[in-house]
């Protein structure tokens, strides 16, 4: 080969070069495969991610920033030179990020003097765990209820407004902050990087997750929606004192290793600077959702105005988001896939409209998008309804009809007369939870109903427990009685 004449090297050596070159191109093929591994049809079905579109184009690579994050935790002394830096963060610890402003003289104007918002993300930083964050994070509530993924400690915070946590949103919390001011959020990350492992035997290396920062100014309504900057890093979450220990073994590790060695691998440095990145896909949507920080509670017991019956029912509590429409234009499609926690897809069903994608039959949509997407996927096209766990119908007594009602020569009441009955959808199965659906049928407080009794036999009163409810026959029908409690201004409601 002609290249080949302008070097000074034998062709015994070129050749012992190539050879080795093509042996470490074929380094790392086969590992991960077995259980874990991907058909070829999951592969394309997989979504592209965040951190494959964060490559920036050279020209951006010297620019300067608007904004820099940095994270108070000393990155690991283990990590190869061009590979990303890696920090150790110990569950709940508190831990500083100080959000600094990085414009130079002039620019940006438009946000002088006024206010930013900034949310803030746990991610997985791993492809395979991104294709299923939502299963994961649905898991971890499970097993976790009432936790948190991500918390800001507010206290330790400085310069930051109205720091808010949305409650369906584990892994986000987002706050206001100004830019000429000292700002420094402390955030406490609650998961540990083992609990998303495959297999727990022991010893299984923890799972990196991502911070991710994105930081919006106003738009002309004044909503925070027009994206500035966003930047992420990789950490690992070991369980309390765990990442102070694993920092001090890859250190001793680093420093038996060769001078040469050594030279391979990035220094340990005292901080984490983020880097930039793609802003998050679904962060446009972020208003849409309920308000953080006040818990969205539907109005389960609408009282209808026409008439009803135990045949006639509402729709149930819990309930799918808005249904996708056969005259959805591409673009409605897309955004409903966006909405509806979809995003990652987007881009496979670019040009479908509502129509296209409500003629995929649920194999199809397994096949696109994997088991655990393709049936959520599947189950919101078709607008499924998630079943309470306990309905129960009621039918407000009225002594006033009863005196009214027409009768006939033996005495009963007219067959046309009907009572109005509403349901009362039930998950959690306690008194507590049928008291305030009962007071939103009264519209009053739920301090006002101060018991709730069962008509046993002989017409004796039976205090409602958590157990009698528990043992409610699905769809029971009972007559309600109010009686005022004369010691207070609350009612006692008897079931018949």
């Amino acid at each position: 080969m002609a290249w080949a004449l302008k070097l000074p090297l034998t062709d015994e050596v070129i050749e012992s070069g190539l050879v080795q070159d093509f042996d470490a191109s074929l380094s790392g093929i086969g590992q991960e495969l077995g259980a874990g591994a991907y058909s070829m049809s999951d592969v394309l079905a997989l979504p592209i991610f965040k951190q494959e579109e964060s490559n920036l184009p050279p020209e951006t690579e010297n620019k300067i920033l608007p904004f820099q994050y940095v994270l108070c935790a000393p990155t690991s002394p283990a990590i190869k030179l061009h590979d990303e830096t890696l920090t150790y963060l110990n569950q709940g610890q508190s831990y500083e990020i100080r959000m600094l402003d990085n414009r130079k003289i002039g620019e940006l104007p438009e946000i002088t003097g006024k206010m930013v918002k900034s949310i803030i993300r746990v991610v997985f930083h791993d492809r395979r765990l991104q294709y299923t964050e939502h299963q994961q994070l649905e898991g971890w509530r499970w097993n976790r209820p009432g936790d948190r993924i991500l918390d800001l400690d507010i206290p330790m915070s400085v310069g930051i407004i109205d720091p808010r946590a949305n409650p369906t949103q584990l892994n986000t919390v987002e706050f206001l902050w100004d830019p000429s001011k000292r700002t420094s959020v402390f955030i406490q990350v609650h998961c540990i990087s083992t609990e998303f492992t495959m297999r727990k035997h022991g010893g299984e290396k923890g799972v990196p997750f991502r911070i991710q920062i994105d930081t919006f100014k106003e738009n002309e309504s004044e909503e925070y929606t027009e994206h500035l900057h966003s930047a992420s890093c990789q950490v690992k979450v070991f369980k309390p004192k765990g990442a102070d220990r694993k920092q001090k073994t890859d250190r001793e590790k680093m420093e038996k290793r060769a001078p040469q060695e050594k030279e391979k691998y990035q220094p340990s440095y005292e901080t984490t600077i983020l880097t930039e990145c793609s802003p998050w896909p679904e962060v446009t949507y972020v208003n849409n959702s309920p308000s953080p920080g006040f818990n969205s509670t539907h109005n389960s017991f609408p009282v209808a105005e026409g008439n009803g019956s135990p045949s006639h029912q509402p729709e149930p509590v819990v309930q799918v988001a808005d249904n996708l429409l056969p005259t959805a234009t591409p673009q409605d499609a897309q955004q409903w896939l966006h909405r509806n926690r979809f995003s990652p897809f987007c881009r496979l069903f670019t040009n479908f409209s509502g129509a296209d994608l409500l003629k995929l039959t649920r194999e199809d949509v397994i096949q696109i998008c994997g088991p655990a997407d393709g049936i959520r996927l599947f189950n919101a096209l078709k607008g499924r309804l998630v079943r309470p766990r306990l309905t129960i119908y009621v039918c407000q007594e009225s002594q006033q009809a009863r005196d009214h009602q027409p009768k006939h020569e033996n005495g009963d009441a007219a067959a046309s007369t009907f009572f109005v009955y509403h349901a009362i959808y039930l998950e959690e199965l306690t008194a507590t939870e049928l008291t305030e659906k009962l007071a939103q049928l009264f519209n009053i407080s739920p301090r006002q109903i101060n018991q709730i009794f069962k008509q046993g036999p002989t017409g004796i009163h039976v205090l409602i427990s958590d157990e009698m409810i528990q043992n409610f026959q699905d769809e029971v029908c009972f007559v309600l009685d109010t009686m005022k409690d004369n010691t207070s201004d609350g009612y006692h409601i008897i079931l018949k």
